[in-house]
């Protein structure tokens, strides 16, 4: 039986302080979506950033 391992990689940082009504954490991962890359939004909270991520297998 073969397993895949998986990692995390983080391909962009955003501070969580933006103003308000801006999403540009969301708007990056949807522009990766749209090439085909699947983003998703996270919160790091000892940081205080968004994180963009995307699964990778190794």
């Amino acid at each position: 039986m073969a397993t895949t391992m998986s990692s995390r990689e983080v391909l962009e940082r955003f501070p969580a302080g933006g103003p308000r009504g801006s999403w540009p954490a969301e708007e990056y991962a949807a522009a990766q979506r749209a090439q085909g890359v699947n983003a998703q939004v996270v919160m790091d909270l000892p940081s205080d950033q968004f994180l963009v991520i995307t699964e990778t297998t190794k």
